[in-house]
């Protein structure tokens, strides 16, 4: 089975999905602590359905991937007064979009169902390229929004009072939460990258000390699963998402689980 992930055919399968399971997890934190983790499906469908438009028009993933996210800023910003209901919103109006543009186009249906199942078998240099791209800014700037998105959360008049300009942080977190789930959803599928980003997060920060702790324990969980279901779903001939989701909630569970019962023997 280790072949597999070192076999030259799948290389950069792997190398794509190990991106996306390492900076997922760590927005997916992000988003848990300011209660917006609901913003990510709301966000990966509006992307998605802006990435389908654009192959349809023969745009490069770089150009309809940052359009998708410019769009899903802007519509998280307008329906961030409605709070999880203004994300739903969201979803549903991606969803819709994402079919309605899927089912009008000379695509068909099938790259659709690729946005929305994952194709991470079939990816190339174009989605590396591009989900690398937003990876490392995203990876370098979590020490300087940890400390001014967290204090935004918690002392939320703090900002305001001493007229700090917080759109650059606010504004920039968005903005690259938004280019990571357009290209990670172009990968992995649209509830495969939603996964990556919910599940991690719920199952560590139950038990987790620190900031600092809960960011790794993200991480190894994220990379855990997803080494788990590229093995499983190539031996055994299935489909990547939906193995990478149930692998995660399986780890997920477990880790809950195992909390409460260390806690009640405790």
């Amino acid at each position: 089975m280790m072949d597999l992930l070192f076999d030259p055919l799948f290389r950069l399968p792997l190398l794509i999905g190990l991106c996306a399971s390492i900076v997922l997890p760590l927005l997916g934190a992000f988003l848990h602590a300011r209660e917006e983790w609901l913003a990510a499906l709301g966000v990966a469908h509006v992307t998605a359905a802006a990435q389908l438009v654009g192959a349809a028009l023969g745009w490069p993933l770089l150009a309809s991937g940052a359009l998708g996210a410019v769009i899903a800023v802007a519509a998280k910003q307008l329906s961030a007064q409605q709070g999880n209901l203004g994300y739903a919103l969201m979803m549903l109006a991606g969803w819709s979009a994402l079919y309605l543009v899927a089912a009008n186009s000379a695509l068909g249906e099938s790259l659709g169902h690729a946005l929305s199942d994952g194709q991470i078998f079939l990816v190339g240099k174009e989605q590396f390229t591009a989900i690398l791209v937003v990876s490392l800014p995203f990876l370098a700037c979590i020490p300087w929004w940890s400390r001014r998105l967290l204090r935004a959360r918690f002392f939320s008049g703090y900002e305001q009072a001493n007229q700090l300009p917080a759109w650059r942080w606010h504004g920039s977190f968005d903005l690259l939460a938004a280019l990571l789930l357009a290209f990670s959803t172009a990968s992995l599928g649209l509830m495969a990258s939603f996964a990556l980003v919910v599940l991690p997060a719920w199952a560590v920060f139950g038990w987790c000390k620190s900031w600092q702790q809960s960011l790794v324990a993200c991480v190894i969980i994220g990379v855990f699963s997803y080494l788990i279901a590229f093995i499983v779903a190539l031996t055994e001939d299935q489909p990547f998402a939906p193995v990478q989701v149930a692998v995660l909630l399986t780890l997920a569970v477990l880790s809950r689980l195992s909390r409460i019962i260390i806690h009640h023997r405790s």
